[in-house]
């Protein structure tokens, strides 16, 4: 009678020992358990490599060691973006209440613009697209884009200059005066 080679593959013989050995390396009973499910479930994607005769705890074990490294690895990538990201945002200044509601200003009068005029400005502005690229996208000539994109900027610049003395514009119109991207 031939042996196949899945009756060499018997883990749960093994079990004992890859918790154990698990255990020792997370010094956590739950991480433990993960690493051995995450373990098997490597064990199993390349059962092929395994080679009849050889022996199966030593195989499992060095892949219980090997994933263990692969988390450790990850997990220390992880940390390094996570405390590049918080000295990026150590040093980023929240907005003054003034800016805060400034910027609301002008959100309530891009949003109040009439509809035809803040789609056109919303492709040109906002999308980047090209004045031949949004009336395209509109279905409206070019020269119609352009005339509601003139008069959308129009009404955004009245908003700017209704600013108190003193007060520096955060406005920065896009593609203003002569601006052709045809």
């Amino acid at each position: 009678m031939m042996t196949r080679k899945t009756d060499s593959f018997d883990v749960i013989a093994q079990l004992a020992a890859l918790r154990r050995y698990a255990l020792s390396l997370v010094r956590n009973a739950d991480e433990a358990e993960d690493l051995v499910q995450d373990a098997l479930t490597r064990a199993y994607e390349r059962q092929a490599s395994f080679r009849t005769g050889s022996n199966l705890r030593n195989w499992l074990l060095s892949i219980v060691h090997n994933v263990h490294v692969d988390r450790l690895r990850r997990r220390r990538s992880l940390e390094r973006r996570h405390e590049a990201a918080a000295e990026i945002a150590d040093h980023a200044v929240a907005p003054s209440q003034d800016h805060s509601v400034r910027l609301g200003q002008l959100r309530g009068a891009f949003f109040a613009l009439p509809e035809d005029q803040r789609e056109a400005l919303h492709l040109v502005a906002i999308e980047e697209l090209s004045y031949r690229e949004a009336a395209d996208a509109l279905a409206i000539p070019v020269g119609t884009l352009m005339s509601r994109i003139a008069r959308a900027r129009a009404r955004l610049r009245a908003l700017e200059q209704d600013l108190p003395a003193g007060t520096t514009p955060h406005l920065r119109l896009v593609g203003g005066n002569g601006d052709d991207q045809q």
